[in-house]
């Protein structure tokens, strides 16, 4: 079992940004197109699954029917409080929970799949939590990635790089829009299966974030020595 490392439930705390990220968001699955993203992401999960950076629950009106548990996990006391709402309304079972990506409260090897959605941008440590998921998914698991990334333009990018170096973390709940997902992910491990790159909203103005990918990864299955 990898080492784990104690973070308390509340280590992340961002109130003002959490009441604006619940007013934003909910605007942004219906005028940018995200809600179709999120079935997207969901689509054809079965068993236990552990979304981790559920915010306030947004994805959980989407997980299928085969799915039989969500474990949900959110670090931050406003937009978990709002989870907990959003579980109630869900039609599968979805437990929230507190704690941070960094040190997942649950056991090695448990889950079937694992869901990462617009949160890898904002962990404090991004090969710690992706060793986490990869520690908590069981061999042959998938993770499933919705993710802000770095833009493939040369100029979007470098406004990425300056704005993450001054106000966007700050503004947005330590959210960092250069951030390249899919090499992370693949260093922590994981066997790519498949992903497409997405532009959000998909019309109108770039923003930094604008630049997303979307797609499916795996945990390598036990060799025969292992």
């Amino acid at each position: 079992m990898a080492q784990r490392t104690k973070i308390a439930p509340d280590a992340v705390h961002h109130p003002v940004f959490a009441r604006f990220y619940a007013r934003f968001s909910v605007a942004a699955d219906d005028r940018a197109g995200i809600a179709a993203y999120r079935g997207e992401l969901l689509d054809g999960l079965s068993g236990r699954v552990i979304e981790v950076g559920a915010g306030n629950g947004l994805n959980f009106a989407h997980y299928p029917a085969a799915v039989s548990e969500v474990v949900a996990i959110e670090p931050e006391r406003t937009l978990r409080q709002l989870a907990v709402r959003s579980a109630l309304r869900a039609e599968v079972p979805v437990d929230v929970v507190p704690g941070a990506a960094e040190a997942l409260p649950v056991k090695s090897e448990a889950f079937d799949a694992a869901v990462a959605s617009l949160v890898l941008c904002s962990v404090r440590d991004l090969p710690r939590a992706l060793s986490e998921m990869r520690r908590v998914l069981r061999p042959g698991g998938e993770l499933r990635f919705f993710e802000h990334g770095r833009a493939e333009g040369r100029a979007l990018a470098a406004v990425q790089r300056g704005v993450d170096r001054t106000v966007w973390p700050r503004l947005f709940g330590g959210c960092h829009t250069a951030r390249d997902p899919i090499r992370a992910i693949e260093a922590a491990g994981f066997e790519i299966v498949g992903y497409r790159h997405l532009r959000v909203p998909a019309s109108g103005v770039w923003t930094p974030p604008s630049p997303c990918v979307l797609g499916t990864a795996r945990r390598p299955a036990l060799g025969p020595d292992e």
